[in-house]
C-alpha cells in the first residue's frame, strides 16, 4: 500500500479528533454540557431561498436534474457565476475561466495538481489549514511555511521574501483567515503583489498567487475583503459556498483562472486535467443550479459578528490575549502557559473543546470556532473564567 497514504489514513487530523472526542462525551453526558468549539461547521441555516430552490427544481425534470453536467460545471451556471463575479468586483471574466468542484478543497487540490511538479514549492503564511501540507504533498509539491508578524498575523514581509527560491511554484494565501480570522488589507495586498511581481523577475518563472476564499463573504468589521486579482495578474482563486449560504455538507465551490493569468487558457486546461485525473468532475448538479438563483443571498451571518463582539471581550478581561479577529468565525487565543495542547487538555476536563494550534503550523495557541449557538459561549465563559483561575494558582505557586 502507499505509505503516505497510510500515514494520513491513520492519523486524523487534531480538529477531527478533538471533534469525535466531544461528540462522544455529549452523547455521555448531554451536549448542551459540551462546549464544542472544534469544527468550523455553520450554526445558522442556509437562508429559505435555498431551500425553496432546492424544492422547486426536485418537482422538475428528475433525469434532466439527477444527470451528469459537463465536467467543469454547467456552462449556464458557470456563467451566472462569473457576471455575479463582474458586477461584484469588476473580475472581467467568463464560463471559460471557472470550474466548479466539490468545495474549496477539491479546488485547491485541482490546483496544486494542475500546477506543481515534483519538488515544487508551495511558500504559505503560518498559521494555516492543516490539509495544506496533505494536499500540498499529494500534488509532488512541499509546503514551505513562513510565520506571521505575531503582533497583527499579517504577512512577515521580510521572512517571506527569504521563504522564495527557484523551486517555489506558488504562494497560497486564505484571507479571511483560518485558524485566525485576521483580514489581509488592501495595503497588505499591494505589498504581497509588489514582492512576487519582483521574485518571479528575479527568478525567471512565473510565480503564482493562490487565493483561497471559503470566507470571502464573512467580514464583521472595517473593510470587506479585497479582490485578489486586482493586486497580482498571476492570481488563482478557489471558492466556496459552504459557509457564505451555511452549506458545508453539499460541497459546491470552483477555481477560477482569470484572464490576467499569463497564458491563462493553457494553465486552465492544466488545472482542468487535475481535475480530470482525481475525478473531480460533474460537481452536484442539483446544487449547481441551486446556488445560481442564490447569488445575492446570505446566510445570518450577523450571528457570528453578535458570537464575536460576546466572546473576545469576555475573554480579555479575564486575562487572555486574543488575535484581532475581523473575519471567518475563529479566535486564536494565546495559550497562558504557553503550551496549546496542555492548554487544550486542561480545558478538555472542564469539557471545553479547543484545537491546540500546533497542527496549524504555529505553537501556543489555540483556536476557537464560535460559530456556535449564544448559549453555548455563555456556558463556557465561566469555564474559561476557572481555567484563567488555575493557571494564575498554579503560576503563583510555582513563584512561592
Amino acid at each position: 500500500m502507499n505509505q503516505q497514504a497510510y500515514q494520513w489514513g491513520a492519523q486524523p487530523s487534531a480538529i477531527r479528533a478533538l471533534a469525535m472526542y466531544a461528540q462522544a462525551r455529549a452523547a455521555e453526558i448531554g451536549a448542551e454540557n459540551v462546549c464544542n468549539f472544534t469544527i468550523g461547521n455553520p450554526s445558522v441555516p442556509a437562508p429559505d431561498l435555498v431551500r425553496e430552490t432546492a424544492m422547486r427544481l426536485l418537482q422538475g425534470d428528475a433525469v434532466a436534474l439527477h444527470g451528469y453536467s459537463p465536467s467543469q460545471g454547467d456552462v449556464s451556471v458557470r456563467t451566472a457565476l462569473c457576471e455575479d463575479l463582474n458586477r461584484r468586483f469588476a473580475a472581467g471574466v467568463g464560463a471559460e475561466h471557472i470550474y466548479l468542484t466539490c468545495g474549496a478543497a477539491a479546488a485547491l487540490c485541482a490546483l496544486f495538481h494542475g500546477l506543481l511538479e515534483s519538488d515544487d514549492e508551495v511558500v504559505t503564511i503560518a498559521p494555516y489549514f492543516p490539509e495544506y501540507s496533505v494536499f500540498s504533498a499529494l500534488a509532488g509539491g512541499k509546503l514551505v511555511p513562513v510565520q506571521a508578524r505575531p503582533t497583527d498575523f499579517q504577512p512577515d514581509f521580510e521572512a517571506l521574501e527569504r521563504a522564495f527560491s527557484q523551486k517555489t511554484r506558488a504562494l497560497l494565501i486564505n484571507s479571511p483567515n483560518n485558524p485566525t480570522g485576521v483580514v489581509y488589507t488592501a495595503q497588505t495586498m499591494e505589498k504581497l503583489g509588489e514582492l512576487l511581481r519582483k521574485k518571479s523577475e528575479e527568478l525567471g518563472r512565473t510565480i503564482y498567487l493562490i487565493s483561497d476564499e471559503p470566507y470571502r463573504e464573512l467580514v464583521f468589521e472595517g473593510e470587506p475583503a479585497p479582490w485578489v486579482p486586482h493586486f497580482y495578474a498571476d492570481t488563482l482563486v478557489c471558492y466556496s459556498f459552504s459557509k457564505s449560504l451555511s452549506l458545508p455538507g453539499e460541497r459546491i465551490g470552483y477555481f477560477l483562472v482569470p484572464p490576467t493569468v499569463a497564458d491563462w487558457e493553457r494553465v486552465y486546461l492544466a488545472c482542468c486535467g487535475a481535475g480530470r485525473a482525481l475525478g473531480y468532475v460533474c460537481a452536484p448538479t442539483l446544487f449547481q443550479q441551486t446556488v445560481v438563483h442564490c447569488l445575492n443571498e446570505r446566510a445570518h451571518l450577523g450571528q457570528y459578528a453578535e458570537n464575536l463582539t460576546l466572546f473576545a471581550p469576555a475573554l480579555r478581561a479575564m486575562g487572555y490575549e486574543v488575535t484581532e479577529s475581523r473575519g471567518a468565525f475563529y479566535l486564536f487565543v494565546k495559550a497562558p502557559e504557553g503550551d496549546g495542547n496542555a492548554f487544550s487538555a486542561r480545558a478538555k476536563a472542564h469539557d471545553v473543546m479547543l484545537v491546540p494550534s500546533d497542527s496549524f503550523g504555529m505553537a501556543g495557541y489555540v483556536r476557537i470556532s464560535y460559530c456556535v449557538e449564544r448559549a453555548t459561549i455563555e456556558t463556557a465563559l465561566p469555564r474559561f473564567a476557572a481555567l484563567m483561575a488555575e493557571f494564575l494558582a498554579k503560576a503563583e505557586g510555582s513563584a512561592g
